[in-house]
């Protein structure tokens, strides 16, 4: 699959860029193609890893049915988001991820995976208290990965470093 180019490509991010803006953000929203085919969007936590985004969920909902009617989705996380009303405008830094939805099945990826984000959202915190955390919801738990097939990114151009001049001599 190709995805489109970015119409304003001077203010992309680079995928480096993107993947910090994902490392830095702590939630974003999931979109799904939901009941009847209308778009479904739920704001959620995460943690990154490599090439994949990870997700906890209820094992049953309006999520679950939507990712197994099509995998497809996308996540979007802003980083910045500073209105400037005397100027009409914000100064914006946003991502969004592509790709495929699975439900993360093997119990030992299920687990890895849900320490991943409890890592993330208590980093300071003991490992007993991630994985007591874990096995009191373990019953109920379901894991969810989004594989990334293409980033993207786009920054305000009041965001963007500034361009050398260039001189021209006669």
């Amino acid at each position: 699959m190709e995805f489109r180019p970015m119409r304003r490509h001077r203010q992309e991010l680079s995928p480096e860029a993107c993947r910090e803006v994902l490392e830095r953000a702590t939630s974003g929203v999931l979109a799904l193609v939901g009941d009847e085919g209308y778009p479904y969007a739920v704001p959620l936590s995460y943690a990154l890893d490599g090439d994949r985004i990870i997700f906890h969920s209820a094992r049953e909902g309006h999520k679950i049915d939507a990712i197994a009617r099509c995998p497809k989705a996308s996540f979007c996380v802003v980083d910045q988001d500073d209105v400037h009303p005397a100027e009409f405008t914000t100064y914006y830094r946003s991502v969004i991820a592509f790709g495929r939805m699975r439900v993360i099945e093997d119990d030992v990826e299920r687990r890895a995976a849900a320490e991943l984000l409890g890592r993330r959202y208590g980093p300071n915190l003991p490992d007993t208290a991630c994985e007591e955390e874990i096995n009191r919801f373990w019953s109920g738990f379901c894991m969810l990965e989004l594989r990334i097939d293409h980033l993207s990114g786009k920054q305000a151009r009041e965001l963007m470093p500034p361009r050398a001049k260039i001189y021209a001599f006669a």
